[in-house]
């Protein structure tokens, strides 16, 4: 079992993925918008070098310089939003806008970490179960001479790093990868995942449906780390839908005078079908005048003017973060197909295989766990799924060499 997982390198997983577009760390947050809002990516990763333009005389130098080029974090339309949360930014969004495009990154955790193209998928996996989230991985473009080529031809080209172009390993790919050899598991794979240890029942994200959805920013800051989401709550505990990262990168920077003025309730209605309802528009302009924010007032009124659907959030589900309606869909043991913001839930009695198929049918790296009643119970991540695949190798390793040890 373990051969054949340690035989299977990390850039196995990365074939067909697109190169990342990255900005330098010296860029501002408005740079990082505009990028965003211009490609399809939803992720936009910054590295510790200029991706500026060279003259031919500096290109020799800017090689060298390059060489200790490395990846320090991303950003998504749904960090930015959570900045502009902010009561100082949302007194002056354009001056936000300005702020060096750091104040994003996290300060703290190892949550970006480089990966060689020749890594074992299980090297990758112990890395995620440490708490790193992103993980590189470098995509190989000929000979060490041609790589050096190609960067002195391409400096000033976003994706090229050190002369190679790099892609996201993600827990996705690695969970699909197992699921696609769930043989090797079948042991473990068909278990309820309330007999291995797997839930989080302890630090759910989740706030009730009447609290002010800006009481979410903390969680939701967590979230976008964790690459989970928050859960809404009823006053009986039940979960009704969730505020996700994911519905967020599809929406205006203006939504966070929504955050800022609306309960989290109202804000699920507010980012739903495309765009949302007059009264809530209307209701949000109300208390922006009501806290005397001007300024972000005049931003609601700016997007209103060039966009034929106020505060807009795509409804396209085609895209990698495609989005619907945020109320629950319980599907049970089988993947059905719904659109990215409904709270996806499981039971606590549903068997691994089918939680792990349940999340990569609907592309999110958690699921929900319910009671019958729809009771929050807890969540299950990729992660958490990952440990009981990688325990599962450590015990068939130990197995192996107990049986060859002289008695």
């Amino acid at each position: 079992m373990a051969a054949s997982l340690l035989a299977r390198e990390v850039s196995d997983l990365c074939l067909g993925k697109p190169a990342l577009r990255s900005l330098s760390v010296s860029a501002t947050v408005g740079d990082a918008l505009t990028t965003l809002k211009r490609s399809r990516d939803n992720y936009i990763s910054f590295w510790n070098c200029n991706h500026g333009h060279f003259s031919e005389a500096d290109k020799v130098d800017a090689v060298a310089a390059l060489d200790d080029c490395r990846c320090v974090g991303k950003v998504c339309v749904a960090d930015i939003i959570g900045f502009l949360c902010k009561e100082e930014n949302l007194s002056n969004p354009g001056i936000a806008l300005q702020a060096p495009v750091s104040v994003l990154i996290p300060k703290t955790g190892d949550f970006v970490r480089h990966l060689e193209s020749n890594a074992s998928l299980v090297e990758a996996m112990d890395l995620i179960l440490e708490g790193v989230q992103n993980i590189v991985i470098p995509m190989e473009i000929g000979g060490k001479n041609s790589r050096k080529k190609l960067l002195q031809n391409n400096l000033s080209k976003s994706t090229f790093h050190n002369g190679r172009q790099y892609c996201w390993l993600t827990q996705e790919d690695m969970v699909r990868y197992l699921v696609n050899s769930i043989s090797l598991f079948s042991s473990s794979a068909v278990n309820p995942i309330n007999s291995l240890d797997i839930i989080n029942v302890q630090d759910i994200p989740a706030v009730h449906y009447d609290d002010p959805a800006s009481s979410a920013l903390p969680l939701l800051a967590k979230c976008l780390e964790m690459q989970t989401s928050v859960a809404i709550i009823d006053g009986d505990g039940k979960l009704i839908g969730e505020i996700s990262p994911y519905k967020l990168n599809s929406c205006d920077e203006d939504v966070a005078a929504a955050i800022a003025t609306l309960s989290a309730g109202e804000l699920m209605a507010y980012i739903d079908f495309g765009g949302p309802p007059e009264d809530l528009i209307q209701l949000v302009k109300e208390r922006l005048q009501e806290r005397k924010l001007v300024k972000a007032l005049e931003l609601m009124e700016d997007d209103s003017g060039n966009s034929s659907v106020s505060s807009s959030c795509s409804s396209s589900s085609d895209d990698e973060f495609g989005v619907g309606r945020s109320v629950v869909k319980s599907v049970g043991n089988s993947a059905m197909s719904v659109k990215r913001s409904e709270a996806i839930v499981c039971h606590p009695w549903s068997s691994l295989v089918a939680v792990m198929i349940q999340a990569l049918a609907h592309r999110i790296n958690y699921v929900w766990v319910v009671e019958e009643d729809r009771t929050l119970f807890g969540i299950v991540t990729f992660a958490g799924m990952m440990k009981i695949f990688r325990e599962t190798i450590e015990d068939h390793d130990l197995g192996k060499a107990l049986k060859k040890s002289p008695t």
